[in-house]
């Protein structure tokens, strides 16, 4: 059986998951990059940290962060994101119009596509451009 634990699966592997499929790991990777930025900054209450957290994982905020990344994102990387953003998914948010959803889920696709590829060190840039895009760095 192969090791699908590992994370460096080659590009056909991750080419072979749904769109939906990206986004869902690529929420879990992304979800995981903003709980351990708010906690490294200490002096939050959980309720902080909570709050803190789903404003910046919510759609409308995803799909920000999107327009930031868009622009460095590679070739393949904006594939795996327009992936996610047509992926058809008839479960958007109550808060969000269906363009920032559509967004969203290419973001969460294109963290998932990287996670799976093993490319930490490129998740951590984009990671990082969106910290300066939030803070205003």
């Amino acid at each position: 059986m192969e090791n699908y634990f590992q994370l460096n699966l080659p590009k056909s592997k991750i080419d072979a998951i749904s769109n939906l499929g990206l986004a869902h790991i690529g929420d879990a990777v992304y979800e995981v990059l903003c709980r351990s930025y708010l906690c490294a900054q200490g002096g939050k209450t959980v309720k902080n940290l909570h709050q803190n957290t789903v404003a910046m994982v919510n759609a409308p905020a995803q799909a920000a962060f999107a327009d930031v990344l868009l622009p460095h994102l590679t070739e393949e990387e904006t594939d795996y994101f327009r992936r996610g953003k047509n992926a058809h998914s008839h479960a958007a948010p109550k808060a969000a119009t269906a363009r920032e959803y559509a967004k969203a889920t290419g973001l969460e696709a294109l963290f998932g596509a990287l996670y799976l590829a093993g490319k930490t060190e490129r998740i951590n840039e984009l990671f990082l451009m969106i910290l300066e895009a939030k803070n205003g760095i």
